[in-house]
């Protein structure tokens, strides 16, 4: 049995992540990162702008996120169905949508298995789609088919919608990377996935140290966007279970970066308000 795909995440080209991290902060100031990153950043030499436009978050308005889909290579309709109900799966608790349109698509879906280069499973950090090139897709599924496991539509479709939501690769948090063997994960990467010494250090063994402000106080290994990584190739032997669908504190970071709205009742008449309005009357 072949061992299974992982996924790459996209990422703008160095010209166009300032943009890209100028429209982030329009859209949702909270993707501002930590001070104290900043001043690292700017501490840790060259690079200017382009150097903390890698700090910024990439989430979208807290108001909630509507996103339209177009399938690039003409699926049949029920595998459109497929993905686009497992892609809306994060709306169980958050302000999520997901909608098949027939133009331009803010979210572009492939299955392509070529150029090595757009094979694969990926899909852009949540607002840089919309700086992503205009006739290329903004998420891949390599040779997705109704054929495919369910299991596959919830660890592949689920993770790489989370990357479109804006949210990074679980694994890559300090607490986790710190568990892996270097030697012996870039041996095993090289193996499975085909990639080279230089893309094992940048898809697992490179911290992203802003991560941790967005997310929950620890790492969560079985989050859907964490990768399963196996005790062979981490210090002290133990897997890092990694996520096969979205857990309860996937859901529950989802709900407090786009919060759904919300019914309340007084005095006998519904109202309709959202939680983050109520939170910022009780501040």
């Amino acid at each position: 049995m072949s061992t299974p795909l992982v996924c790459t995440p996209k990422s703008l080209p160095l010209h166009k992540q300032v943009a890209a991290a100028r429209r982030a902060l329009k859209l949702n100031p909270n993707n501002q990162p930590h001070p104290h990153l900043i001043s690292r950043a700017l501490a840790g030499g060259p690079g200017g702008p382009a150097r903390l436009a890698l700090l910024v978050g990439r989430r979208w308005p807290t108001a909630g996120v509507s996103l339209t889909v177009k399938f690039l290579d003409g699926p049949p309709a029920d595998l459109r169905a497929h993905l686009l109900l497992h892609m809306n799966a994060w709306g169980k608790t958050a302000n999520v949508q997901f909608r098949e349109t027939n133009g331009h698509g803010q979210v572009r879906v492939a299955r392509l298995n070529s150029p090595p280069a757009m094979a694969g499973y990926w899909s852009y950090i949540g607002t840089e789609i919309l700086d992503a090139p205009a006739d290329e897709p903004t998420m891949n599924f390599q040779d997705f088919t109704m054929d495919m496991p369910e299991s596959e539509f919830h660890r592949v479709v689920r993770h790489e919608a989370g990357h479109t939501l804006g949210f990074v690769h679980e694994h890559m948090r300090r607490e986790l990377v710190n568990k892996i063997n270097v030697k012996k994960a870039i041996a095993f990467f090289g193996k499975t996935q085909g990639w080279t010494p230089d893309e094992v250090r940048a898809q697992v063994l490179t911290p992203i140290e802003e991560s941790s402000l967005l997310g929950t106080a620890h790492a969560d290994p079985h989050s859907i966007m964490c990768y399963q990584i196996p005790g062979s190739i981490t210090k002290n032997g133990k897997p890092i279970i990694g996520g096969t669908d979205i857990d309860k504190r996937d859901s529950a970071m989802a709900a407090s970066f786009y919060p759904k709205q919300v019914h309340t009742l007084k005095k006998g008449k519904t109202t309709l308000k959202h939680r983050q309005k109520r939170k910022a009357r009780r501040s």
